[in-house]
Parts: C-alpha cells; structure tokens; sequence
C-alpha cells in the first residue's frame, strides 16, 4: 500500500470516527453510528497494519477473522443489563494495548539491530559496538520528550487496565472495598510512580539502550497497576458507570499517546476523539447526579455516610401492597399515566410489555408517557435505548426537567424496577448519601406504584422512604411477569 493511499485510508478511516460519534447522539442513529465507527476502525487497523508492515497477509486476516468472531461472540452473549461490564472490559484491553505496544516500539527504536553484533562491553544500561555508539545515535533521536510520552501511554494504559476489571467485579457486586489506610497508600503509590515516569525520561536520554529504560518502564507498570487498584477500590457501586466513562476517556488517551510514539495519525486521532467523547460523558452523567468529579473519585476515600435517608427506623415500617388486577383498574380509569422505566425493567428485559400496556391505556383515551432520568439504569441513555427497541415513540420520552412539573397533576405514576432516581430523600433529607442528586418526584403524583422484586435498596444501597408513603402501594414480583398480568388484566376490561 502506497503513502497516498495509506494518508487516504487515515482521512476516511477520521471522517468515519466523527460521522459515527455525531449519530451516537440520538437512539434513532444510534446503530448506524456505531457500525460507521466500527468501520472507521477497521480501516485504520488495517491501514496502520500495511504501512508498518507488522504483520503479512495472512497473519493480518487470520487475526482479524480471530478478533471479529471473539468480539461477535461477547457482543451476543452479553445481554444489554451487563453492557456496562462489557465496556469496562474492552477499555481495560484498550489500555493494556496502548502501554504495550508503546513500550515495544520504545524499546525497539532505543535498541538498534547492531546491538547483538560486534559486541564489545555492557556498561549500566548502555551496549557499546565495534560500529561506535549507535545506541548513543539513537538516543539523540529518541530523547527525553518521546520518552515521557512512552511513560505516559504506560501509566494511563495501566491504570486504566487494573482499575477496569475492579470496576467489573464491583458492578457485580464483588469488588474490593475501601481499607484503612488507603488514602495514604494511595498518595504513596502516585508519588512513586511520578518518581518512575521522572526516571524513564531521564533513561531515555541518558542509559538509551534496553537496561535502565525497561527497569524504569517495568517498575512504572507495576505501581500503575496498583494505582488503578487503590483509585477505584473506594468509590461505591452507584458512581461505578461514571468511572466505566472516565476509564473509557483513559483508554483513548494512551491511545492517542501510543500514537505520538508511532507517529500514526490515525491512532492519535482515534484516541483524542475517544478521549473527548469519554470526558465529555462523564461531565454529563457527574451533571446529571449534581456531582462533582472530584467527589466522585476522592468521595471514598475516609468518607462517611449518613445512617439516614431512609436507612433508619423507617426499615421496621409496614409498607401497603397491590395486586396487578388492582393495579390495571387503577390505571384504566385515570386520566394521566407516568411510566418510569428503572434497571429492573432492564433485567427483566419488560419493555415491550410496557409498550403494549401504554398502547392498551392510550386506547382508553388515558394520556401515557415515560420519565426518563437521566441516570436510570447502569449507563446514560439505557433507558432510551431500551424503549427504542420496543419501538415506543420517542415523543412519549419525556426527560425529568420537562416531566417534574408534571408530576403534581398525574393520577398515577408507574415505576418499574427504579430506586435511587425517585427517591425522595434526595430532595429532602440533607443527611442522605445521595443528596442534591436530582430526581424524579414521582411522590407528588395522586398514586404511585412501584414494581419490585423485594425491599432491597439500590446501587446507593439506602432505602427508599417513598415506598412508606400513603400513596404508594408496592407490585412484588418479576417486572415482565407483572406487567403481563397488568396487561392481560386491561384487556378482560375492555372486553366486558
């Protein structure tokens, strides 16, 4: 493949990466997007892959056939509830990518191939030849910038790689917890690993040749890995898809500094796109939760929550249930129907049960629509995304600035499998941990029914005052299984 058409194949492979993240922007475009992106990176791979020559032919197809059918394989086994996982994991192999193959080309460029002959001493890092110092040569060529730079991409690939797969295990409920000492443990560790990125600067320009730079690189990974570990240990369950954002911006950023050290546009600008898309992500879900990042990322290190916001007495309360043949009759005879859709809609994989009862409801001449927080769920838009399948309209899709007003002149909200997005404590009780997070106020309606398997809290891990209310009655049992009797229900009244 020629240079013209290698510069060609970056350009299209660019425009495809741009293209992709414009129609991410809407549900509508949303597949397409991501096949414009995907495609995009296909063609930088394989672009990227003939101009270093890397790799032959067949190794080049015998690796994408490999990678394409594992990536199809995991994209249809996961179901949508675990995506959040899924992407974790992909930014922790993103981030092992980047600092591995940085530090190869490094140690490629600061060892030349006549090191191994004609060898005539090694001093401290350095190997001396019979054709003169060509690994001082080299060095002057390297220098002590492009070895930041390798550092970097190490650090931030690492990080990214450890504190993924904690983020993983704590989505599900597994993860490693805050210990005593680990904000000091945590400073110890990052100070060492700028002593590291300090030294490898230093060894790039210095001690060139494999020696001291591998040492300084080495050692760089393993605090970084233990770094990752310490920043993500702490933070709690319900702030984890903020940091999946976060760590998927880290991934894109060590690409992009792998592409600095390859001097590959297409990785650099694959990279910073990504980088950007991921901040610009957390900016929006930390807004959305009325946090800051910093108090996402520091909030679990020594912090304390309040035993209130609904933690307390109010566990001991009797709560007042409902039965989904008296759920359909209170909802065929009012004349205004909320629909919140939560994480355990997600799991139960209900929502085109939820479309089929908001059609029969709308036959009725009963006005529906559906409050979409913007947290709901386990990553921004599942909610969205999820109605979109199910083929509701999305003029029915009403975010919570413009469905709060509302919700005083509803006669009956209906929030299946949500919690922390409608609990009321975050309005109201300064003590709760989730305080200041914006919710749905769903406990203005006339009558509020909440779809649950059990009284167990959410990601936030509080309990729910609104479910004590006077005007809340609680469905038990499997979201899809309830809405099914709710439906079946409606319609033996509209057939009598």
């Amino acid at each position: 493949m020629t240079d013209s058409l290698v510069t060609l194949a970056y350009l299209v492979a660019a425009s495809l990466f741009i293209l992709g993240l414009k129609k991410l922007g809407s549900p509508r475009t949303a597949r397409a997007g991501n096949r414009q992106a995907a495609a995009g990176m296909l063609v930088g791979v394989v672009a990227a892959l003939f101009e270093t020559q890397i790799l032959n032919p067949v190794e080049l197809i015998a690796g994408l056939a490999v990678g394409g059918l594992v990536g199809v394989w995991l994209a249809r086994r996961t179901p949508l509830t675990e995506m959040p996982e899924l992407v974790a994991v992909f930014n922790g192999f993103g981030g092992a990518a980047s600092a591995l193959v940085a530090g190869a080309e490094a140690l490629r460029l600061l060892t030349p191939e006549t090191t191994w002959a004609g060898e005539i001493g090694v001093y401290p890092g350095r190997v001396v030849t019979e054709a003169g110092n060509v690994a001082g040569q080299a060095a002057s060529a390297f220098g002590v910038v492009p070895g930041l730079i390798v550092a970097a991409s190490v650090l931030i690939g690492t990080v990214t790689l450890s504190g993924s797969f904690v983020a993983v295990a704590k989505l599900r409920g597994r993860g490693p917890g805050a210990f005593p000492g680990i904000r000091l443990a945590s400073i110890v560790v990052g100070l060492a690993t700028l002593v590291m990125i300090v030294a490898a600067g230093w060894a790039a320009a210095v001690y060139p040749a494999v020696g001291w730079f591998a040492v300084a690189l080495g050692a760089l990974a393993v605090l970084s890995l233990v770094l990752g570990v310490l920043l993500v240990a702490p933070i709690g369950g319900a702030d984890m898809p903020v940091v999946v954002a976060l760590l998927n911006a880290y991934s894109g950023l060590a690409a992009a500094a792998t592409g600095f050290v390859l001097g590959n546009y297409a990785l650099i600008v694959s990279g910073a796109l990504v980088g950007a898309s991921g901040l610009i992500l957390t900016r929006i879900m930390c807004e959305a939760m009325n946090r800051s990042l910093g108090n996402v990322l520091l909030g679990g290190f020594g912090a304390t929550a309040s035993a209130s916001g609904g933690s307390g007495d109010e566990e001991d309360r009797t709560v007042r249930s409902t039965t989904p043949d008296d759920a359909a009759v209170m909802m065929a005879y009012a004349q205004k129907v909320v629909i919140v859709p939560g994480y355990g809609l997600a799991v139960a994989q209900a929502q085109h049960e939820a479309r089929e009862l908001a059609d029969l409801l709308q036959k009725e001449g009963v006005a529906v629509s559906y409050a979409i927080h913007p947290v709901a769920g386990r990553m921004p838009g599942h909610m969205n995304v999820l109605l979109a399948e199910a083929n509701v309209p999305y003029d029915q899709l009403v975010e919570m600035d413009d469905i709060n007003p509302e919700f005083g002149q509803t006669d009956v909200v209906l929030v299946v499998g949500a919690n922390d997005v409608v609990n009321p404590g975050a309005r109201d009780d300064p003590g709760s941990p989730i305080y200041g997070m914006p919710v749905l106020n769903v406990d203005e309606a006339q009558q509020v029914i909440v779809m649950k398997r059990s009284m167990s809290t959410g990601y936030a891990g509080i309990q729910n005052p609104l479910f004590f209310k006077d005007n809340t009655a609680m469905l038990f049992g499997d979201a899809k299984a309830s809405l099914k009797a709710i439906v079946g229900e409606l319609k033996t009244l509209q057939a009598a």
